[in-house]
Order: structure tokens, then C-alpha cells, then sequence
């Protein structure tokens, strides 16, 4: 009998597990359709915007144009990764945090490299094998444009002084809640536009500048680099609730297994239990009657 008991202590313990991954699975699924509706609504428009500004940045004399799109020897790097303050969403942070340190130790190997972590996992990694001059966790707590551009204009600001020749976002794209693409996306310096003669919207493009070109990309810029990381962030939160749904609904499942399994376990159990008690019963009645 102690084997089970132990057995409907197991089976108790496994449904309250699966219990906890089916409401975690539930709320990851309210959250993501929030989060999904953004990032939809968000892509079309910072997608034009970085359009427009790369297109107009390619027109721009070279004396003219901005600091942002310098283009110096890489010596000195910064890695913005943005991961999650929670766990239990799968290879969603580990997936980042691979990334940064493989441009670290492999892309940029012999310059220096430092990080700046967004969310709490990451943070604790990286840390213990890099240096960190910046964590944010909060920002997840109050996602605002406002509150983003003032992230996006302390990195514009260490670009501008010199401090990094390239800063790069290591997140997670959102394509569908079971798939994420881990991207390395270049932040600055303004990459150029691609000379791409299949692609006909992009050449040929008559504007009509008022005021003049250089004060138009000058403004456009720290909006367009704003709006990136705002899109950035977005995506890897959209992305942390769909790794996060998706790894719970695989938990709840194989809760659900492995219960049954006990349960199967737990009967045949006690029927052989019920066998046993039977036939000493029975060997006990014929030793009385011999």
C-alpha cells in the first residue's frame, strides 16, 4: 500500500503542475493577441519610414550627411539585448542571449564589446561573461514610445561622442506563436540603402522638399531610430507571449501523459494489490479446511 501511496501523491502532484501550465497557458494567449495587434499595426509604418529615410539619405551629398550614418572602423561595439523578465517561454531568452555572446566571441572577436541588457534573463547571464553598462527591466512595466525614446536617444548620444562605432539589437522577431527568428539588427550607424535595380519603388522617387532635404533627414532620423527600437521591443514582447503560450501548452500536454501514465500505473497497482489479498485469503480458508 505505501507504493500507492505514493503513486496518488505523484498523480495529485502532476495535476496541480498542469493546472498551473494551463492558466499560464491561457493568459499568455490573452496577452499575445494584445501584443500581436501592435506589432501588426506598428510593421507597415516604421517599415515606410525607414523606406523614406534611406531613399533620402541616398540623395544627400556625402559633406551633408548625418552623423548617424558614419560609417567608421569597428573597434568599439554595443549590444543592446532585449530578452524578458520571466522565464518558462522556452529557448525564447536563450535564443538572444546566444546571439549577443556569438557577436562577442566570434563576429567581433578582439574588439571590445559591451551590453546593454532590456529584461532580467538576459541580464543575468551576460553579466557574469561581459560587461554591462546599462539594465533596464522597468521598461517592460510601462511600454510607451516616450519611454523608449529615451533609451534610443542615450544610444543615438553614445554614437554621436564617439563611444561606439556600431550598436546592434539582438531580439526576437515575431512571426507566429510557435516561431520566433532571433534577429541581429544593425541600430547604427544608418546603414545605407541597397542598390536593388528589381525593386522599381525604389528609384526614380521625385520629392517635393519643404523645408530643405538636409533639415528633413536631420528630423527624420532620430524619429526613424526611435521608432525602430520602439518596433524592436514590441516585437520580442509579441514573441515572448507566443514562445510562452506554446511552451506551456507543450507542458500541459505532457502533464496530461505522464498523469495518465501514473494513473494506468496506479490501477494495475492495485489490482495486483487486490489479487494478492484475495489469494492469501483464499490459501488461508483451504489451510483451515485441510
Amino acid at each position: 500500500m505505501a507504493n500507492l501511496k505514493e503513486i496518488r501523491n505523484r498523480i495529485s502532484s502532476v495535476s496541480s503542475t498542469m493546472q498551473i501550465t494551463s492558466a499560464m497557458k491561457m493568459v499568455s494567449a490573452a496577452k499575445l493577441k494584445k501584443a500581436q495587434d501592435a506589432i501588426t499595426a506598428m510593421r507597415p509604418y516604421s517599415e515606410k519610414l525607414s523606406e523614406l529615410l534611406q531613399n533620402l539619405s541616398a540623395t544627400l551629398d556625402s559633406d551633408s550627411g548625418s552623423t548617424f550614418s558614419e560609417q567608421r572602423e569597428v573597434n568599439k561595439v554595443l549590444v543592446v539585448a532585449i530578452t524578458s523578465n520571466r522565464g518558462l517561454a522556452g529557448a525564447f531568452n536563450t535564443n538572444v542571449i546566444k546571439a549577443s555572446q556569438a557577436l562577442k566571441n566570434e563576429t567581433y572577436a578582439g574588439k571590445q564589446v559591451d551590453f546593454i541588457t532590456l529584461g532580467k534573463k538576459g541580464n543575468d547571464i551576460l553579466k557574469k561573461n561581459g560587461t554591462v553598462i546599462t539594465f533596464n527591466s522597468a521598461i517592460f512595466d510601462d511600454l510607451t514610445y516616450d519611454n523608449v525614446a529615451e533609451i534610443a536617444e542615450a544610444l543615438m548620444t553614445s554614437f554621436a561622442e564617439g563611444n561606439y562605432d556600431k550598436i546592434i539589437l539582438t531580439y526576437n522577431h515575431f512571426k507566429n506563436a510557435a516561431t520566433q527568428e532571433v534577429m541581429r539588427e544593425q541600430f547604427l550607424p544608418i546603414l545605407p540603402r541597397k542598390n536593388d535595380e528589381s525593386v522599381a519603388n525604389t528609384t526614380e522617387i521625385n520629392y517635393i522638399f519643404e523645408p530643405s532635404k538636409e533639415e528633413i533627414v536631420e528630423g527624420l532620423i532620430p524619429k526613424s531610430l526611435k521608432t525602430q527600437l520602439f518596433k524592436a521591443i514590441r516585437d520580442s514582447v509579441a514573441s515572448e507571449h507566443g514562445a510562452r503560450m506554446t511552451a506551456m501548452h507543450k507542458a500541459t500536454d505532457n502533464a496530461t501523459e505522464l498523469r495518465d501514465d501514473l494513473k494506468l500505473k496506479y490501477n494495475k497497482a492495485r489490482q495486483a494489490s487486490i489479487t494478492n489479498e484475495i489469494l492469501e485469503i483464499v490459501g488461508g480458508a483451504e489451510a483451515l479446511a485441510g
